[in-house]
C-alpha cells in the first residue's frame, strides 16, 4: 500500500471544492497534464508529479478500481498498484492484463504505435482524479458470455481418486467397495474411467468387480459428444425422469446431449430431505445402482441423513437401515439436487445416446450383453417456473417411457410429478412438494407402483426365456407430509405424518421440539420429540411407540461438546425399553484427527458403546465409527477412506483434497520461514491451505480464472510471497504446475538523494520483493528481501544507480530496517557499494 501524504490529502480535497468543469468528454482533445497543473498553486504542483496519487480508473466508462498511480511531466501515468476492484464488474483476467501494462506506464492521449487490447486513448482528469480508459470495445454490448472459452492449445493432466468403503460386524459378514475414479485431460478432449471392486457381504464373500466407464469425451458451446463405454443415463437433462425396472448398466456406443450439468459438482444438499427412523443404536448404507457410495452412523430416533456427500443430479437410491448387525429395513428414496435453469433463449435440454450393452472386466453374471439400447430424454423449459421432461429407452428388449413436470407455483412453492412405466412390468408415479414460508417450510411427497411382472422373462445367454422366479401383483405406496415451524430465532417445531402399503404397513408419526439457550455462557439446547410408527421385526411387529429427551451442551474447551438422552421405546420383543445415553464430541485444530465422539447407551439389554472419528492427512481424509450392541454385544463398524492423486507438468502430488470442480494444480513452496502456512484463494470460489513442500489446490474447470496466495490468519510473518497470484484455465481433468517462493522481508526507511544532496522524488526503488516511489522529500519505505539486499533505482526507463545494503550495520527497530540517507551518484551505479556511511550519521 502506499499511503497518501498529508499534502496530497489536501489536493484532493482542494481539487473537489474548486472544480469548475465538466471532466473531459470522450472524443474531445484533453489537456496535458501541464495545463491541468497550472491553476495550482505552487506549493501543491510539487506534490502533483512524480509522487503517488490515488485515482479512480475506469475502462470504457466502467468501474476498473481504485489504485495507486505516478503522473509525470511528460504525460504519462504508470500504476503502483489496485487498492480497491471489489465493486468493480470487470473481469479479474481483464484487470490483470491492464494492471500489467500500466505498471510498464502508458503515455497519455491518443495510443500511437503498440495498443494491447484494442486501446484507443488513455486521459486524466485533475478535478476527479479520475484515469479514462477508451478502447474499440466502447460501444459493443457489454453482455455476459454464455459459455466458457477453452483453452486455446487445451491442456494436460491426469487426476484420480480412490475411494474405499468398508462395513461388517460380527454376524454381519464384512461387506464394501473399492472405486477408482480418473478424469484426464488430453488436449480439448476430457477422458473419464470408473472402476469398481465390491464384496456384497453375507453368505456371498465373492469379489465382484467392473469397470462402468471409459470414454472419452468433447465440450462443446452447449452441448457434448461422448465415444466409447459408458453407462447410459440422463447426464445432460436438468430435470432427469425417473425410469421403472431395469436399467442399462453399461453399453458401448455414442452419446450427444446439453452439457450444463457436467462440469462441476454440485455440493448442495437434496432439496427433499432423506429420512430414516431407527429403534436403536444404528448404521446406514446407501446404494446407487447396487454399489455402496456411502454409509452413515445414526442414533435412535427419526433423522435425516446428510445428503451433501452424494452426487448432484435427481435419482434413487436405496438406503439400507441395519440394527445390531443386521438389516431391519431398505427403502427407494429420491435423491433431488438439480441445478438451476431458467434461461428462455435456450429453452431445451436434450440427451441421446445409442449402442450396444456390453461388459468389460465384469464377472456380475446377471449383467445383461448383446441388447441393442438406445434412449432419448428432453426437458423443454414452457415457463420460467415450469420445467416438462419426457424419456423413453429401449432396454434389453423392453420399452421404458416416462413424463414430468417441475413447477414452480411461487417463489416459495415447487412441484414435482413423475409419471412412468416399462413394457411388461409395471406403472410408477411420483410426487413432491415444496413450500417454504417465512419461519419454516411443509414438504409432501406420495410414490406409488402397480406392479406385474407375470408376463416378465429372462433371457438366457443361449437366447432361451425363461418366465421370472419372483412374480409380483400388486401396489405398494408411501406418502408422507413434513412440517418445520420456528416459533422464534431459538425455538422451533416439526413433525412428520407417513403412510405406507406394502412391506411396512401403517401410519407414523413423528413430533419433536427444540429450544436453544444458555447455560453458564455455553451455548446449549434441548429436543423432545415423541413418535408413533409402524412396527418392524426390531420392534417384535408391534407399534414402536415412545418419547425421546436429548440435551447438548458445548462444554469444556474450544470444540468441545456434550449430549445426553433420555427416553422409552418399544423393544425388540414389543415390551418397554426405558433408555439413556450420553456422549462426548471434539473438534480438533492442526491434528490428524478432526474430530472424535464417543457414547455410551443404557437400555433394557445392557449398555451400548459406540465410538466416531474423521482424520485427515496430507494423502488421505478419512471417518469410521465402531458400535458395541446392547442386545447381543456384537460389534458393527464401518469406515470411509478417500485419497486424490494428480499428475501434471511432469509432477505428481498426493493429497486428500478432492477435485470436485474438475481440475487442480499442483504448488511447490519454497520458504526461508519456519512453519510458515498459506492460503491459495481459487477467486471462482474455494480455498486450500498450503505448506511448504508440495502441495494439491482443486480448481474449477474451464474457467479462465486466477489463484492468489497469502498468509494464513491474521498476523502475517515478515515475508513475501513471490509469485503473490497465478492464472490458469484447464479443460476437465487438466492439471498445471507452479512454484512460489517466501521471502524473509524487512521494511526499509530511507531518503534519496542526489551528488549535491538534493532530495530526489518520483524514483521508482525496486527490490526482488516490493518496490516504493521517493515522496517529494525524498523519503520512501518498502519491503526488502532479507536476503538479497539490494535495491535499484529507476526514474522511467533510465537506471539511475544501484546500492547492496548491510542489514547488520544499519540501525533496526524490529522488522523496521533504518538506512537513513542513500546518495545517488554514478558511482553508486558502477559498482554495487554499500550503502554510503554518512547514512549513519545522518541517523545519529
Amino acid at each position: 500500500m502506499f499511503p497518501m501524504t498529508p499534502i496530497a490529502g489536501a489536493l484532493a480535497l482542494l481539487l473537489c471544492a474548486n472544480a469548475l468543469a465538466a471532466p473531459t468528454a470522450p472524443g474531445t482533445t484533453p489537456r496535458s497534464l501541464l495545463s491541468q497543473a497550472k491553476g495550482l498553486p505552487a506549493e501543491f504542483e510539487s506534490h502533483f508529479f512524480d509522487v503517488p496519487l490515488a485515482v479512480r480508473v475506469e475502462v470504457n466508462q466502467q468501474y476498473l478500481g481504485e489504485a495507486m498511480v505516478v503522473l509525470t511531466r511528460d504525460d504519462r501515468v504508470t500504476l503502483l498498484e489496485f487498492t480497491e476492484t471489489q465493486e468493480s464488474s470487470i473481469t479479474t483476467a481483464e484487470r490483470e492484463q491492464w494492471e500489467q501494462h500500466l505498471k510498464q506506464g502508458q503515455a497519455l492521449g491518443a495510443c500511437e504505435g503498440s495498443c494491447p487490447s484494442g486501446l484507443l486513448a488513455v486521459h486524466y482528469s485533475l478535478e476527479n482524479s479520475l484515469v479514462s480508459i477508451l478502447t474499440r470495445d466502447v460501444e459493443r454490448s457489454t453482455e455476459t458470455k454464455r459459455y466458457y472459452d477453452q483453452p486455446e492449445s487445451g491442456s494436460l493432466g491426469l487426476i484420480f481418486n480412490n475411494q474405499l468403503n468398508i462395513n461388517g460386524g460380527q454376524e454381519q459378514d464384512t461387506g464394501g467397495r473399492y472405486g477408482l475414479n480418473a478424469n484426464s485431460s488430453l488436449g480439448n478432449w476430457s477422458q473419464s474411467l470408473d472402476l469398481q471392486l465390491s464384496r456384497l457381504g453375507g453368505p456371498d464373500d465373492k469379489v465382484y468387480h467392473a469397470i462402468h466407464e471409459l470414454y472419452t469425451q468433447r465440450e462443446m458451446q452447449g452441448t457434448f459428444f461422448r465415444l466409447g463405454y459408458f453407462t447410459p443415463s440422463s447426464d445432460g437433462l436438468n430435470r432427469q425422469i425417473r425410469s421403472f425396472g431395469a436399467n442399462p448398466d453399461t453399453a458401448l456406443g455414442v452419446m450427444y446431449g446439453s452439457s450444463d450439468s457436467l462440469v462441476i459438482d454440485n455440493p448442495k444438499p437434496s432439496v427433499y430431505p432423506v429420512y430414516v427412523t431407527a429403534s436403536r443404536q444404528a448404521s446406514v448404507e446407501i446404494y446407487r445402482n447396487g454399489l455402496l457410495i456411502n454409509t452413515q452412523a445414526v442414533s435412535a430416533g427419526l433423522q435425516s441423513l446428510d445428503t451433501r456427500p452424494l452426487p448432484g443430479g435427481i435419482y434413487e437410491v436405496e438406503v439400507r437401515l441395519i440394527e445390531d448387525g443386521q438389516t431391519t429395513a431398505t427403502s427407494q428414496e429420491l435423491i433431488y439436487k438439480p441445478s438451476n435453469w431458467s434461461n428462455a433463449e435456450n429453452r431445451w435440454r436434450y440427451n441421446l445416446f445409442a449402442g450396444r450393452e456390453t461388459r468389460l472386466w465384469s464377472n456380475w453374471e446377471e449383467q445383461p450383453s448383446g441388447f441393442t439400447t438406445a434412449g432419448l430424454g428432453v426437458n423443454y423449459l414452457l415457463h420460467p417456473r415450469v420445467i416438462l421432461g419426457a424419456s423413453t429407452r429401449q432396454v434389453q428388449d423392453k420399452l421404458q417411457v416416462g413424463t414430468s413436470v417441475d413447477w414452480t407455483l411461487a417463489t416459495s412453492t415447487s412441484l414435482y410429478a413423475n409419471v412412468y412405466q416399462t413394457q411388461q412390468y409395471g406403472t410408477g408415479l411420483d410426487l413432491q412438494g415444496l413450500y417454504s414460508y417465512g419461519q419454516g417450510s411443509v414438504v409432501a411427497s406420495h410414490n406409488r407402483s402397480w406392479l406385474d411382472t407375470r408376463n416378465t422373462y429372462e433371457t438366457l445367454p443361449d437366447g432361451t426365456r425363461i418366465r421370472q422366479r419372483n412374480v409380483y401383483v400388486g401396489q405398494t405406496s408411501n406418502s408422507s407430509l413434513s412440517v418445520n415451524h420456528r416459533l422464534n430465532n431459538k425455538t422451533s417445531l416439526n413433525g412428520r405424518l407417513a403412510y405406507s402399503e406394502g412391506n411396512i404397513q401403517g401410519t407414523g408419526l413423528d413430533l419433536g421440539w427444540t429450544q436453544r439457550f444458555t447455560l453458564r455462557g455455553s451455548d446449549a439446547n434441548w429436543r423432545l420429540s415423541v413418535f408413533d410408527r409402524p412396527g418392524t421385526s426390531s420392534t417384535g411387529d408391534k407399534r414402536n411407540r415412545g418419547l425421546d429427551l436429548s440435551v447438548s451442551i458445548a462444554l469444556g474447551g474450544p470444540g468441545e461438546y456434550w449430549s445426553g438422552s433420555v427416553g422409552t421405546r418399544t423393544s425388540r420383543d414389543g415390551a418397554r425399553d426405558n433408555n439413556a445415553s450420553l456422549s462426548y464430541r471434539r473438534d480438533l485444530q492442526d491434528h490428524v484427527l478432526q474430530s472424535v465422539s464417543a457414547t455410551a447407551l443404557a437400555d433394557t439389554y445392557g449398555v451400548g458403546l459406540s465410538g466416531i472419528a474423521s482424520f485427515q492427512t496430507e494423502s488421505l481424509y478419512g471417518d469410521g465409527f465402531v458400535q458395541r450392541s446392547s442386545y447381543n454385544d456384537n460389534l458393527t463398524g464401518g469406515l470411509n477412506l478417500s485419497s486424490t492423486v494428480a499428475v501434471g507438468g511432469s509432477k505428481a502430488a498426493f493429497t486428500a483434497e478432492p477435485h470436485g470442480r474438475g481440475a487442480g494444480m499442483i504448488v511447490d513452496v519454497e520458504a526461508d520461514v519456519d512453519d510458515v502456512i498459506l492460503r491459495a484463494d481459487d477467486l471462482t470460489g474455494g480455498s486450500t491451505t498450503l505448506r511448504p513442500g508440495r502441495n494439491f489446490v482443486p480448481i474449477t474447470a474451464y474457467k479462465n480464472s486466477m489463484v492468489t496466495f497469502d498468509f494464513e490468519g491474521v498476523h502475517p510473518p515478515a515475508a513475501s510471497i513471490e509469485p503473490s497470484r497465478t492464472r490458469y484455465h484447464l479443460n476437465k481433468g487438466g492439471v498445471d504446475y507452479r512454484k512460489i517462493s517466501v521471502m524473509r522481508t524487512v521494511t526499509v526507511l530511507g531518503r534519496l538523494l542526489d551528488d549535491q544532496g538534493q532530495p530526489l522524488k518520483g524514483h521508482h526503488v525496486i527490490n526482488h520483493a516490493s518496490r516504493g516511489v521517493s515522496e517529494a522529500d525524498g523519503f520512501f519505505s518498502m519491503e526488502m528481501n532479507a536476503g538479497a539486499p539490494t535495491l535499484e533505482v529507476r526514474y522511467g526507463s533510465e537506471l539511475f544507480c544501484r546500492f547492496r545494503l548491510d542489514p547488520d550495520g544499519a540501525q533496526r527497530e524490529g522488522d523496521v530496517l533504518m538506512i537513513g540517507d542513500l546518495r545517488c551518484t554514478p558511482d553508486t551505479l558502477a559498482d554495487t557499494t554499500v550503502a554510503e556511511a554518512d547514512s549513519a550519521k545522518q541517523r545519529s
